[in-house]
């Protein structure tokens, strides 16, 4: 499994992420199996998105694609998002007591 990881600081959740869920890249048809968003615990404006795919291709496809969504949106608040390609090499999940 290949993770996207992106992180950025929004000036306003909620608008941001009314925009995210519009799903202007397409993630679905981009090979997007599962994600989630998060946000900063001591820093509700930091945001983390974590998109996993089947292949390096997947993902650098939506990253490829999301640069041109940034520009339009992001840029011109002066937000820089930051992005990285993990390959998962080990996932447990832990029972709860």
């Amino acid at each position: 499994m290949i993770v996207l990881e992106i992180q950025h600081a929004t000036t306003d959740f909620d608008a941001w992420k009314q925009g995210f869920d519009s799903d202007p890249a397409g993630r679905a048809a981009r090979g997007v199996r599962r994600y989630s968003v998060a946000r900063g615990v001591d820093r509700p404006e930091q945001v983390c998105v974590r998109l996993e795919f089947d292949t390096v291709a997947e993902a650098q496809g939506l990253l490829d694609g999301l640069a041109a969504v940034w520009e339009r949106t992001l840029t011109p608040l002066g937000i820089t998002p930051t992005a990285q390609l993990f390959e998962v090499v080990d996932s447990v999940e832990l029972a709860s007591a």
